[in-house]
Formats: C-alpha cells, sequence, structure tokens
C-alpha cells in the first residue's frame, strides 16, 4: 500500500467541487424542490473529500461535476456521522 501525504484531494484534477451551502442555501434547496433535509443523498464525514473542506455532519455539500452533456451538473449530499450508524 503506497500513502501519500499532503494529498489534496479537492485539488486533484478527478475530483468534482465541493462546497458547504450556508443555511439559507439549504433553505432555498429544500423548498425549491419541496423536500426534508432527510430526503437528500448522504455522503460520510469520512469522505475525503469532506474531510479536505472541513464538512460536519448535517452540513449540506454542492458537488459541481462536469457533464459531457450539460456543462455542468450539480448534486447535493448531506454529510452524515458513518460512526454513530
Amino acid at each position: 500500500v503506497v500513502r501519500m501525504k499532503n494529498l489534496n484531494v479537492i485539488k486533484h484534477q478527478m475530483v468534482p467541487e465541493h462546497f458547504i451551502m450556508s443555511d439559507e442555501e439549504v433553505q432555498e434547496l429544500l423548498a425549491r424542490y419541496g423536500i426534508e433535509l432527510k430526503q437528500l443523498p448522504k455522503i460520510s464525514v469520512t469522505d475525503p473529500a469532506c474531510k479536505e473542506i472541513a464538512a460536519k455532519k448535517d452540513n449540506v455539500i454542492r458537488i459541481k461535476r462536469r457533464s459531457l452533456t450539460a456543462d455542468e451538473a450539480v448534486y447535493y449530499r448531506l454529510v452524515i456521522d458513518t460512526k454513530m450508524g
């Protein structure tokens, strides 16, 4: 196993942009889609990208990915603490 020290996964070309959304942005997102926070897809607090941006449990992450058909696709994920089950 090769371990790389000081690797910033967020800067890697294959990792899409990850942003922690503000409370206001989250409320707008939930209202726009008429959903509750618990209905969002999940991402673990231990995910390397979450660690890099210092995401905490219950943060919502906006992920921007490049898309061949739409130029850019935006995804949202609720940060969960997988250590708690």
